[in-house]
């Protein structure tokens, strides 16, 4: 597996464990959603919306959308269905952005506008291992929080391996993507 092909997979594993982690808290009552835990953003509602406030704001550099820091006027989204429906299209439109990929477009820049009058080049080749341990680590953040809850926190380190297949296999049809 070259580069190109490992981001394609990194993007399709971040789109299988979103739909998993977003599944499990569709189980929870709003009162569980919101409730204030331990965790750096203090509740999963706070975690997941700020996952995809920040998927926004990368996406938005990395297809050079030209909103910038304007991403984050969205950063609530009060339902979690709605947070669901809109963190899957985040999720499609990067698979589509790493499925794109060329060695040109790896080594190319993006500009970072940190909001604070400072906007800064960086190399796709270098956001986007960025944004998939964002992703992994606030999951992982959630994870822990749905775990002092009455719903069992999903598995969501089983995608890389050919063991594994069966084990996502049907999940993978779900969600229309094919295999690594």
């Amino acid at each position: 597996m070259n580069l190109i092909e490992h981001f394609g997979a990194l993007a399709r594993n971040n789109r299988w464990s979103n739909y998993r982690l977003h599944q499990a808290c569709a189980k929870l009552s709003d009162a569980d959603y919101r409730a204030t835990r331990v965790s750096f953003f203090p509740s999963i509602y706070l975690t997941l919306n700020h996952i995809h406030a920040v998927d926004l704001f990368y996406l938005e550099a990395l297809e050079q959308g030209g909103r910038f820091a304007s991403v984050w006027d969205e950063v609530e989204i009060e339902q979690l269905a709605d947070l669901t429906a809109k963190q899957e299209q985040a999720d499609r439109r990067l698979i589509a952005f790493c499925d794109s990929l060329t060695e040109a477009k790896l080594s190319s820049a993006v500009l970072l506008d940190r909001g604070d009058a400072s906007v800064s080049p960086e190399r796709v080749e270098a956001v986007l291992p960025h944004l998939f341990t964002h992703q992994i680590h606030h999951r992982g953040q959630a994870h822990a929080m749905l775990s002092g809850t009455s719903v069992a926190p999903p598995q969501l380190d089983e995608f890389f391996l050919d063991w594994d297949w069966p084990l996502r296999e049907k999940e993978f049809g779900v969600l229309n993507l094919k295999r690594l």
